[in-house]
């Protein structure tokens, strides 16, 4: 708390008022989203973006069958293709923690729960940190945490500060994705704002959406917060990841956010630590077009499990 708290008084925060040219962010993306890839270099970002998967199930309906089956398809994603790599995470409600953990023994894959009010984030501080604290003790390697928009949107960044710093102490040694749900922040200046405070404050990702609402991930909001991850390690040299979530439908999409990352961020920033693809839909599409890369044609999606 002391270093984050030094971090921002040293005058950073100021910093973090960047003014972003719009237009020109907007045409970057779309320039970047349009590289062609060669087949094997395609094949390479295909296994990477199944291993950077958080495979995600957050819905009302969810059971303990449900979830068990969602940790055998993230264990094997493709049963008959051994080569197929496990993905990163099961993101789950905290009530489901203990059954993913028990569904995922002994393998890598890491059990992530949402938590702090998700989606709302409208909830006290003790509310948060308890939440938080029973996840992690049931097992949750990694907590997504929401960002308190109403507190940021006020111009009260000391909450928001505070509330990520509790948090943060609450996970221990897990790791703390905080999501902005940048479709309610309005401006590329407010997530670029947002995403510093967050990392100042200790985050350990920085998240782009809940996925609960319309607006969600695009490229552009995902270049505005890669760029805050560079000038924050460039500052700071702390590493902090990036997680795109919620839209993230299709293997195209999934390639264009790994090419945006590469040309901001760099090679050193393509690996599950400090990338994440939050998603319940994407796999089954990436594993079709993995399928297709190998054997030049495609394969219907019946042949993949829902869940």
């Amino acid at each position: 708390m002391a270093a984050t708290l030094t971090y921002l008084q040293l005058g950073s925060l100021g910093a973090m008022n960047r003014s972003i040219d719009s237009v020109a962010l907007e045409e970057r993306a779309a320039t970047l989203a349009k590289r062609s890839i060669k087949r094997q270099s395609k094949l390479a970002l295909l296994d990477l973006a199944v291993r950077c998967i958080d495979l995600t199930t957050l819905e009302g309906a969810d059971t303990p069958g449900r979830v068990q089956n969602l940790c055998q398809k993230a264990m094997h994603p493709d049963p008959l293709d051994a080569s197929v790599p496990p993905v990163a995470a099961v993101c789950v409600y905290p009530s489901m923690v203990s059954v993913a953990k028990l569904a995922l023994a002994g393998s890598p894959v890491r059990v992530a729960s949402v938590a702090t009010a998700f989606p709302s984030g409208q909830s006290s501080i003790a509310v948060k940190v308890e939440e938080t604290a029973e996840a992690v003790e049931n097992g949750a390697d990694e907590i997504d945490m929401v960002l308190n928009r109403g507190a940021f949107l006020a111009g009260d960044l000391s909450r928001v500060v505070e509330e990520i710093s509790a948090v943060k102490e609450a996970c221990g040694q897990a790791h703390l994705k905080v999501i902005l749900e940048t479709g309610e922040l309005g401006t590329y200046d407010a997530i670029h704002q947002a995403s510093m405070v967050a990392m100042a404050a200790g985050a350990d990702f920085i998240k782009t959406s809940t996925g609960k609402i319309p607006s969600a991930a695009t490229l552009p909001v995902a270049l505005v917060m890669l760029e805050a991850l560079r000038d924050f390690y460039h500052e700071t040299g702390r590493v902090v990841g990036f997680k795109p979530a919620g839209g993230i439908r299709t293997a195209k999409e999934a390639l264009a956010y790994l090419v945006l990352l590469y040309e901001t961020n760099g090679v050193e920033w393509m690996v599950p630590d400090r990338f994440r693809l939050g998603a319940s839909t994407l796999l089954n599409d990436v594993l079709m077009q993995r399928a297709k890369e190998l054997s030049g044609c495609y394969q219907s999606d019946v042949y993949y499990s829902e869940a």
